[in-house]
């Protein structure tokens, strides 16, 4: 029974160092302008990385959530983020909001919708003036 225990208990302490690996601080955030509702919510129509797999998914999957780019230093990457969600919180004003991933950037950070997720985030109006936000975000479930 020692064993199966330590087993166990390593085990257990893995898949919380892995939970824990989906999140970073102090991330540059940048903004985009997809325009979803300008948009139709279509993906295809802003030529989102994302397209090939999340196009056809229903309009209130697409609605959701505001959308962003993913470049992050910390979690999927390319086909494997799509989809997913990110709970961003501005650090300096602590102001948070849930985005979908639908694209990929390169600034090694994120790329966020101005009107659905940059704006709302900058409740001071510091990310505008500087041209981006600092942010932390971790991967959450999307309940849907």
């Amino acid at each position: 029974m020692g064993r199966f225990s330590l087993c166990l208990a390593l085990l257990l302490c893995l898949a919380i160092s892995t939970a824990n690996a989906q999140s970073a601080s102090n991330v540059r955030a940048t903004y985009h302008y997809y325009n979803p509702e300008q948009n139709g919510w279509d993906l295809n129509a802003v030529s989102a990385y994302c397209s090939t797999w999340d196009a056809s998914k229903p309009l209130a999957w697409r609605q959701k959530y505001g959308w962003t780019a993913f470049c992050g230093p910390v979690g999927p990457q390319g086909q494997e983020s799509c989809g997913q969600c990110l709970r961003i919180t501005n650090t300096r004003t602590n102001t948070q909001i849930i985005a979908r991933i639908v694209d990929q950037c390169s600034n090694g950070g994120l790329d966020l919708d101005y009107d659905t997720i940059f704006r709302p985030l900058d409740t001071d109006g510091n990310g505008y003036n500087q041209g981006h936000l600092i942010v932390n975000y971790e991967f959450v479930n999307c309940g849907d």
